[in-house]
């Protein structure tokens, strides 16, 4: 045998090191990060290995020239962002990213070339207040002290090279309409940025947001093209992710996300900080029926905390995440055309570096739509007009065409029936599939469900690892509509409530909803939360007297505050005085928690005093609003003693009038003219003496009276406004 000499055992090591690495490449190494796979923090961009929070940095390496940055709480900032990065790409050339306001660091501004451009889509949130992801950035930018990289000051105009663009998502039912987009553009000026055209301003609280976002993108990408030299050009779609269908698995393989919201969950290893990117799966421990009349439904729940770590404090919100109605899934996946591959599995990637992807893959069609698509949002025009090249016949093309370009016929067969996008195209498309419709533009042009919020409707001193909720079920028929609308949420959560009740197959409103969760991990009545925290809370000082108006389930976080009293009192704390002003339709079908005021009466004595108004009970309607002026003298008396004043419910109408009677009640009690009352006010709503939490839905179907018509919002009970 001959000799083996150095130079062939270094070729042999080689080709069997080779080997070994072709083989292992995807198990041992090579493997595709998971970015599903970390904790809430990871997950929401804190300390993420590797990653830059250098904004310039990272749009050199990506050579991108504009980045649109959103401050989004339910999500409608961030699909305002992505649409204009998509469409600055496709019509005018440029390069775009959207960027998390939270994933970046902004002491680089003052270096911010002059031939890129930001763009800054910022929702207003509660009482002119920056979303969660945008606080660090509004308190840098606003800061009197701001700290630059070259170290210039405020006299220096230190952004004088800083070209922006800022579009604001507000409700001018609330007392700072837009203020996030207002004070983060004066600011920005103050330090010597350039803003090119018009800072926009949605408003959801007359129900023109989308239309508004229309009409001021326009005029803005004029300007903008003029500014930088831009050329328009004709819009063809260019996907921003591929999709892969992956042969090699099915839906049983235990790599494959069947809803999971990441890689712990997937794995049966869930595990905190649990928060809005990881939830926890808790348990319902109780649920009960509140009113007392068939047809309608309000749901007491009872929320067990147990093992996650999470903590509330009174006043604050629980988010639940849902899932879609499996009719609608159904629905969604026959109009595309994909009912017989409902269960393939299917790999989603961004095609661009700066793509985040809105969920976990591989994925099967049915769970990306079941548990991460907003299927049953309201519909956006602008989307109708991006589907209008694909659609199944020329009558069906000419259609969208029309219904995406005139805003009147959009309004007339979308807006005023609430179609979702299924629903729409089986009227357009004559129950013709939609089969060519790539399922990428899909996922670009539905959002991604969001969590819906709720006033927890219990005092932490009382209960500390169980959480209340009270939600009203939204099921309504519109006129003209082929549907009845149905709250997504709610009727989850009724849909969990009959099971939890022995029903085996429920089936709320004729929705079914798969309340077992993914491979049955919800299982046992669960349901996906995390905590949010709120400025919502009671006087640190139990002895300060406190007002409250929330009628409906707007009553819902007084119900916590006073359960908190008691408590209060039991330990032997003095409390001041306590009114509540609530009220219903009619005492014997819809007043909630009844028993309870009494109850809570027989411990507060005279320091508690509940006011109802029952709009129903006689000839004329009486509100809570009418209930307040009836006792203006002693709830004025109370505002001199430094009352605390509260108003949880509907922002549009009741909060509204509750607002206008309490200026014209300190106006008349003190006699002082009444535009001195209303600055009273407004000094009020400044500081914590006049909290507002509107109580009524933000996203996804259910339905609210504003002025004299109906509008639909969405599953979604908070303080948010977007």
């Amino acid at each position: 045998m001959a000799q083996l000499d150095t130079l062939d055992i270094i070729v042999l090591v080689t080709i069997l090191l080779g080997t070994a690495a072709y083989f292992t490449k995807g198990s041992l190494w090579g493997i595709p990060k998971d970015p599903y796979a970390g904790s809430y923090a990871m997950a929401n961009g804190a300390a993420k290995a590797g990653k830059t929070r250098n904004i310039l940095e990272k749009m050199d390496e990506s050579g991108k020239n504009c980045v649109v940055f959103y401050g989004s709480q339910t999500g409608t900032a961030e699909d305002y962002a992505s649409r204009l990065a998509k469409e600055g790409s496709s019509r005018f050339g440029l390069k775009t990213m959207v960027a998390d306001l939270e994933d970046y660091d902004y002491e680089n501004l003052d270096v911010f070339p002059s031939d890129k451009v930001a763009i800054f889509v910022l929702a207003t949130y509660g009482e002119g207040e920056p979303t969660d992801n945008a606080v660090d950035f509004y308190e840098f930018i606003t800061s009197e002290s701001i700290s630059l990289s070259q170290g210039g000051g405020i006299s220096d105009n230190p952004l004088s090279d800083l070209r922006f663009v800022a579009f604001g998502l507000g409700n001018n039912t609330y007392e700072h309409y837009n203020s996030m987009v207002r004070r983060v553009n004066a600011s920005l000026e103050k330090l010597g940025a350039k803003r090119i055209g018009e800072a926009g301003e949605g408003d959801d609280g007359a129900g023109t947001m989308e239309e508004d976002f229309l009409a001021w993108k326009e005029p803005m990408w004029a300007a903008l093209a003029e500014d930088m030299g831009l050329e328009e050009r004709e819009a063809v779609y260019e996907p921003v992710f591929s999709v892969t269908e992956r042969d090699d698995l099915d839906a049983d393989s235990n790599q494959v996300y069947l809803g999971e919201p990441t890689k712990n969950h997937l794995e049966g290893t869930s595990k905190g900080p649990y928060g809005a990117h990881n939830p926890f799966i808790a348990s319902i421990v109780e649920s009960r029926e509140l009113f007392t009349v068939k047809g309608r439904n309000c749901l007491h729940m009872e929320v067990d905390l147990g093992g996650s770590n999470l903590s509330y404090q009174t006043g604050d919100h629980i988010a639940i995440w849902p899932t879609n109605p499996g009719s609608e899934v159904d629905r969604f996946l026959s109009v595309f055309g994909l009912a017989s591959k409902r269960n393939a599995v299917i790999r989603v990637k961004g095609l661009d570096p700066t793509a985040k992807v809105p969920f976990p893959t591989p994925t099967t069609y049915d769970a990306a739509i079941r548990y991460h698509m907003e299927i049953c949002a309201p519909v956006s025009r602008q989307f109708v007009a991006n589907l209008a090249s694909f659609a199944p016949s020329e009558a069906a093309k000419a259609e969208m065409t029309k219904l995406g370009g005139d805003k009147d016929h959009f309004h007339e067969k979308v807006s005023v029936r609430y179609l979702n996008i299924a629903q729409l195209l089986e009227i357009v498309g004559e129950k013709s599939p939609w089969s060519a419709v790539p399922f990428s533009l899909l996922i670009e042009g539905v959002n991604k469900v969001q969590p819906r919020y709720y006033s927890i409707s219990s005092s932490s001193l009382v209960q500390k690892s169980k959480v209340a909720i009270t939600a009203v079920v939204e099921s309504l028929r519109i006129p003209g509509a082929p549907h009845i609308l149905k709250g997504v949420t709610t009727n989850y959560l009724l849909a969990l409530k009959q099971k939890q009740h022995g029903d085996p197959n429920p089936d709320p409103h004729g929705l079914s909803y798969a309340i077992t969760g993914p491979r049955n991990k919800y299982d046992g009545i669960h349901v996906p939360i995390h905590i949010r925290h709120s400025n919502f809370k009671l006087p640190s000082d139990p002895s300060k007297p406190i007002i409250m108006v929330g009628p409906g389930t707007g009553v819902a976080p007084f119900r916590g505050f006073v359960q908190e009293r008691c408590a209060q009192v039991k330990a032997g704390e003095k409390v001041g005085k306590t009114i509540l002003f609530t009220g219903c339709r009619k005492r014997s079908e819809d007043f909630l928690y009844s028993q309870e005021w009494k109850d809570f009466e027989e411990i507060l004595g005279d320091n508690f005093k509940l006011v109802t108004a029952f709009s129903r009970e006689q000839t004329q309607k009486v509100y809570v609003q009418h209930r307040l002026r009836e006792h203006a003298k002693e709830v004025n008396e109370l505002l001199e003693q430094k009352a605390c004043f509260y108003v949880c419910g509907d922002a549009a109408n009741m909060a509204r009038e509750v607002n206008i009677v309490l200026g014209q009640i300190i106006a008349e009690q003190r006699g002082l003219p009444e535009a001195k009352g209303e600055e009273i006010v407004r000094m009020m709503r400044s500081s914590i003496l006049y909290q507002v939490c509107s109580c009524i839905s933000i996203v996804g179907f259910t339905s609210a009276r504003r002025r004299g018509r109906l509008v639909i919002d969405a599953d979604r009970r908070s303080c948010l406004i977007e």
